[in-house]
């Protein structure tokens, strides 16, 4: 999309020589003869960076760029004069302006200075906007089955430019998956940004996807950039996709066929390249069956899937993402846990998955900082967590799951619990449910469980 700069200046001589080289650098150039019409046309909003000369009659540039701070109108300005003075320059920046520059200008300062300015606008908005949205965590932990299956088929997937869907249940880690596409792909020098669509009011949805322009609605005090040109050239990720209202699943589906878009009270079509992930913990395709969902976005957003397995189907992590929970600089930094209370974690369903086993770590840590963690002290937590203490596993059986499978399942569970709970050895496990060594470490590797081979 091509970015629109206004020039400012009472001279039609110099801002048809700035707008040609402009123009000739594909940017859409706006022309504004005094400091009145040049706000007349930024309160319209659309305006991406301001050329704006000082000595002009009426209203001066210094005017005007006070006269637009007032207004809450965040754009750029690049600040001309051809009487430069340091005092002149301490008041322009002081005003906000980018930089401040004197004529003559040539053809390359010009064009370096408009794209840092740009450049910086656009980085300054993607930081201001995603402090909020920053993770805790930034990497995918695990070596069990399921996570080596998942880790590989992200690096398989995270080239492609493909929409992928990623699945699984509150808490197991989908935005890391996410992250981890974006990563492993060619946008990976782009922006990645995200939209809880569960947590945005259902009347703010699309102002926070395609932006809005100054008074488009009550509140909209100045014009805003939306997700998607903040995630231009880069990955968007659309978590909780099945919140989403379903007036803003047809303006998305249409946003995902013709890439282009208009912002909130605005008529320029806006054209972005941007790649989409989304993310739910929701059965879209049984949504799509009660008409809660809309068939034709669900294969617009599903060209591939990814399943993030839920912490109580990998057991064997649980010691790594301990470890990692208690690592320097953490929330749980330097918790010690004995063989008996990570057998005790490792027991556990987790119905909130990897963010409440790091909920329960740090509990630990404000309760029982610089003592050794036993068992009892998990049983208590847990106990004050659910009211129970123990293990909450839920029924064995799994709609979609073979019997097979399902057997394949609680073996391997029970192997990764005996192997906790004898210090993590395989050999003590081993000879505790009465099985040659052998056979057991075959059934460790054919299930990707770690531990001592003593």
């Amino acid at each position: 999309m091509p970015h629109k700069v206004l020039i400012v200046d009472d001279e039609p001589e110099l801002v048809t020589a700035f707008a040609r080289i402009l123009e000739h650098e594909s940017y859409d150039v706006e022309r504004a003869p005094s400091g009145e019409s040049a706000l007349e046309i930024l309160d319209k909003g659309g305006v991406d960076l301001i050329l704006l000369d000082v000595c002009m009659p009426s209203m001066s540039g210094l005017d005007v760029l006070a006269r637009v701070r007032e207004r809450g109108i965040q754009v750029p300005a690049i600040v001309i004069s051809g009487a430069g003075s340091v005092d002149l320059a301490v008041q322009a920046i002081k005003l906000g302006a980018f930089d401040f520059v004197q004529k003559p200008l040539h053809r390359e300062r010009l064009l370096l200075t408009v794209r840092n300015a740009l450049r910086f606008s656009s980085l300054q908005e993607v930081h201001e906007r995603l402090q909020a949205d920053m993770t805790t965590g930034s990497e995918l932990v695990g070596e069990g089955a399921g996570m080596q299956k998942l880790k590989g088929l992200i690096a398989k997937v995270a080239p492609s430019d493909g929409r992928i869907l990623i699945m699984g249940e509150n808490g197991t880690g989908k935005e890391l998956v996410a992250a981890a596409i974006h990563a492993g792909s060619s946008r990976k020098v782009g922006p990645f940004v995200k939209l809880n669509c569960g947590a945005v009011a259902k009347d703010l949805v699309e102002s926070e996807l395609f932006g809005h322009e100054k008074g488009s609605f009550t509140g909209a005090i100045s014009a805003r950039k939306g997700r998607f040109e903040l995630a231009d050239g880069g990955t968007l990720l659309l978590d909780e996709i099945g919140d989403m209202p379903m007036p803003m699943q047809i303006k998305l589906l249409r946003v995902l066929q013709e890439g282009q878009f208009e912002r909130v009270g605005g008529t320029r079509s806006i054209q972005v390249d941007v790649r989409v992930l989304a993310a739910t913990n929701r059965d879209l395709a049984a949504m799509v069956e009660d008409g809660t969902f809309r068939e034709d976005l669900y294969y617009r957003l599903n060209v591939l899937t990814l399943r993030v397995p839920p912490l109580r189907e990998r057991r064997e992590d649980i010691r790594l993402l301990v470890k990692h929970f208690t690592r320097p600089g953490s929330k749980g930094d330097g918790l010690l846990f004995s063989p008996e209370a990570l057998a005790a974690l490792q027991h556990y369903d987790y119905p909130g998955n990897v963010r409440e086993l790091q909920n329960l770590i740090e509990r630990l840590a404000i309760l029982h900082r610089g003592e050794t963690i036993e068992a009892p002290h998990v049983q208590e937590m847990l106990s004050m967590t659910n009211g129970k203490g123990r293990t909450s596993r839920g029924a064995l059986y799994q709609f979609g799951r073979s019997l097979k499978d399902t057997l394949h399942e609680v073996e391997r569970q029970i192997i990764v619990e005996a192997i906790a709970a004898h210090g993590n050895s395989k050999g003590a496990a081993a000879v505790a449910l009465g099985t040659e060594r052998s056979h057991f470490y075959k059934k460790c590797r054919h299930y990707g469980i770690a531990g001592n081979e003593n």
